[in-house]
């Protein structure tokens, strides 16, 4: 995997390897693109945001006492209109330095989310983004910042290099005993799927046609923590409704709708208790 080292206070400056693993592979990893501290602010903001156990409609609702993990610790969904932290961070200079140089134009942000992921939660099946947000033309890119030391153990993400070349799946039915989420999309023949580690401020940058999920939080205490945010190129025509763009500069801008969409991800119900 191509790794940039980046300075705290430095300007990201992706490297010929960089741009390369990212056009050959779909994915490439920005290293300490945030600080520690960055990242610390950001997650007691959302821990706080759980803490007051007020659920947010449309955007977070938790179900305390849940058997569910994920239900006691949901997915936020567009944190940063809710957010001030959240949204300097979705339209922070750094994510849109590199977000540029690898879509080669400028960049609309368009979906954040931060997942608490706890020890015992359900990860997300394969999938491609795009087959959600529903580009047109082109696809999105995700910048998926890491709040947590990841690894294979508390659900780390894993990406199929290559997939980001080809066409759209149509999903099959996941297994809703280790997902969450109902599409999985089977690697191809002759590819698989790869971890990749991560640490507090790294950031991975991937295409939206990029296979890639994560397995359930086997760690007995961990959690994996993370923030993630959808782009699309200026030039994109077309979107799903459920996404609403924004310029870098934080201003409102409307695209057609695309159809198909939907959230990130269909979920299933709840599982029962057992």
């Amino acid at each position: 995997m191509t790794v940039t080292d980046n300075g705290a206070a430095g300007t990201p400056r992706p490297g010929e390897a960089d741009l390369r693993q990212y056009g050959e592979d779909g994915f490439t990893v920005v290293r300490g693109l945030f600080t520690r501290d960055e990242v610390d602010r950001l997650c007691a903001g959302f821990q706080a945001l759980h803490a007051a156990g007020r659920p947010v409609p449309g955007h977070f609702e938790p179900r305390p006492g849940a058997v569910d993990p994920l239900a006691a610790y949901p997915r936020v969904l567009h944190p940063h209109e809710i957010s001030p932290l959240a949204r300097r961070v979705l339209l922070d200079a750094r994510l849109r330095a590199v977000l540029e140089q690898l879509l080669d134009e400028e960049v609309l942000a368009a979906q954040s989310m931060f997942y608490f992921k706890p020890p015992g939660a359900r990860g997300q099946a394969l999938h491609q983004d795009n087959f959600y947000l529903r580009v047109e033309p082109g696809t999105c890119v995700a910048a998926w910042l890491a709040c947590d030391e990841i690894d294979r153990d508390n659900g780390g993400l894993e990406v199929v290099p290559g997939t980001h070349r080809m066409d759209l799946f149509c999903p099959e039915t996941a297994d809703d005993q280790v997902s969450f989420a109902r599409e999985y999309v089977p690697p191809p023949p002759g590819l698989a799927a790869t971890p990749v580690d991560m640490a507090p401020g790294d950031v991975l940058f991937f295409n939206g046609s990029l296979v890639h999920g994560s397995q359930p939080n086997r760690s007995g205490d961990r959690f994996r923590r993370s923030f993630i945010g959808h782009y699309v190129g200026r030039s994109a025509e077309r979107i799903g409704a459920y996404y609403r763009t924004l310029t870098m500069d934080g201003e409102r801008l409307t695209l057609p709708v695309s159809e198909g969409a939907g959230p990130c991800g269909t979920e299933f119900a709840p599982p029962s208790p057992h």
